[in-house]
């Protein structure tokens, strides 16, 4: 059976370009979300009460039709690797959508969930929101360039938020502001070391363990 994992994190991180480390050097499957097709990308960044929920529900749908594929994938990889989760979806909803828009969101998403496959880990990539920012202004995509550090901090918020009450899978968090597998060798090898070592069973010596919520996460979600 392939082991699946999920990738995670804001913008700019470096989910995709892990992602394609992973598929060059261990021939990993790749289910990458189509933030390129959504249609209603740009108009949200830019007027985000009025495009939130189209945005929103057609992220929804376009990741679920992705996850069906994930068992047609099984049967012909040893490693799938997403660069997002599912529960991320609801947790992008929350951020934008309030009401009857939320309500209906939930209606829809809740019939949708117990199909969902679950991974064996998540891998959660994380920088100061200062280091995201400077790569999303060096990459220059359309639509971007508004994203403001207060909706940066509040995303990564709920990421953790998130991280704190998820239970189905380990939850491994690099700062990817301290290691540089695009154009680091030494970079590159060490993290899929650390990844060949999650997926084994095996951690390698320094690599993070299971993500913990502080004791004051753990009063209010636990």
């Amino acid at each position: 059976m392939a082991k699946f994992v999920a990738i995670e994190g804001l913008i700019g991180v470096g989910k995709t370009s892990l992602c394609r480390l992973l598929e060059n050097e261990r021939k990993a499957r790749l289910v990458l979300e189509p933030c390129d097709d959504n249609p209603f990308l740009a108009s949200f960044y830019a007027d985000p009460e009025r495009f939130a929920f189209p945005a929103q529900m057609y992220y929804l749908a376009s990741r679920f039709s992705q996850q069906m594929n994930l068992r047609q994938l099984d049967l012909f990889s040893d490693l799938i690797i997403s660069d997002y989760l599912w529960e991320k979806d609801r947790l992008f909803a929350e951020e934008t959508l309030v009401g009857h828009e939320m309500d209906l969101y939930d209606r829809f998403s809740g019939l949708l969930q117990g199909a969902i496959e679950t991974p064996d880990f998540v891998i959660f990539l994380d920088s100061p929101t200062e280091v995201v920012r400077g790569r999303i202004a060096k990459r220059n995509r359309e639509g971007e360039s508004v994203i403001e550090a207060e909706y940066l901090d509040s995303l990564r918020e709920r990421y953790y938020a998130l991280w704190a009450r998820y239970k189905a899978a380990p939850v491994y968090v690099i700062d990817t502001s301290e290691i540089h597998y695009v154009d680091s060798q030494e970079d590159k090898n060490y993290i899929l070391s650390m990844i060949d070592g999650w997926l084994k069973g095996e951690p390698i010596p320094g690599a993070p363990r299971a993500y913990q919520p502080p004791t004051h996460q753990l009063s209010m979600f636990g």
